[in-house]
């Protein structure tokens, strides 16, 4: 049986990377799915694959930092799915890089709004629908970045993504008691677009693979399983977590 049957999942940064693979897993697990990101044919085409397979899937354009798109993803969900019980909240930016001092507080706030503000953001609308459910699971995508470990020039990010797990711990205790689930997930290296932008030569990306135990990075359908866990039952227990899905990364110092 399908692990996700019956339900309806929102997932942000959807057109590539984690949040494509994330996307493709829950619509293949039974859930139906309201894909969100900035680019609309990419999200169509995405759409109209998990259709194809005999999936659901509804897909929406915008700026997750934009309010009214965060009250629109749920109210779509809503209306042409019944409901809400999962978010994956993933959609980021690196941002610029480079050391604090040389960088705007326009830069700055680029990264803590499309990383963080869009998570109160998306929590401000979910979590209503889910209690309307009497239960649900939100996730946020966060990093080892700022948790585990400090990268040189990625203040704005880490600070950002860090944020994440905060709003994490506080969600999940207000929410516990009406039986919603909120967890942070936190890979490693990964291979994405995003992560070809920070790793952009051989020398960087063998030096990345380095840093993780596992030697190697991770590809967006083994971070997909990850968030697949944190959405589904096999977790009931599993709330507040910051839950390190890192190829050793951080343990690492080989």
């Amino acid at each position: 049986m399908n692990i996700l049957a019956n339900k309806v999942a929102i997932v942000t940064g959807a057109s590539t990377g984690i949040g494509y693979a994330t996307a493709k897993l829950f619509a293949k697990e039974g859930a139906a799915v309201v894909v969100a990101a900035r680019r609309q044919t990419e999200l169509d085409d995405l759409a109209d694959s998990i259709n194809a397979e005999g999936g659901r899937a509804l897909a929406l354009a915008g700026d997750v930092g934009d309010e009214a798109f965060a009250k629109a993803l749920v109210d779509k969900a809503v209306s042409h799915f019944g409901g809400l019980d999962i978010a994956f909240n993933n959609a980021a930016i690196l941002g610029a890089m480079g050391p604090v001092s040389e960088m705007s507080q326009t830069d700055w706030n680029q990264v803590i709004a499309t990383n963080l503000t869009s998570a109160f953001l998306a929590a401000k609308y979910q979590l209503p629908a889910m209690e309307a459910r009497k239960g649900g699971s939100l996730i946020f995508t966060s990093t080892f970045v700022g948790y585990t470990a400090g990268m040189p020039g990625m203040a704005a990010y880490a600070a950002s993504k860090a944020g994440l797990i905060g709003l994490t711990q506080v969600l999940a205790t207000e929410h516990g008691p009406q039986n919603i689930r909120v967890n942070a997930l936190l890979p490693g290296g990964t291979d994405t677009a995003a992560g070809r932008e920070f790793a952009n030569t051989p020398e960087a990306l063998a030096f990345v693979r380095n840093l993780h135990a596992l030697k190697r990075m991770a590809t967006p359908d083994e971070i997909a399983q990850s968030a697949l866990y944190l959405a589904s039952d096999a977790s009931s227990f599993t709330t507040g977590s910051a839950m390190l899905v890192d190829g050793g990364v951080s343990i690492n110092r080989v």
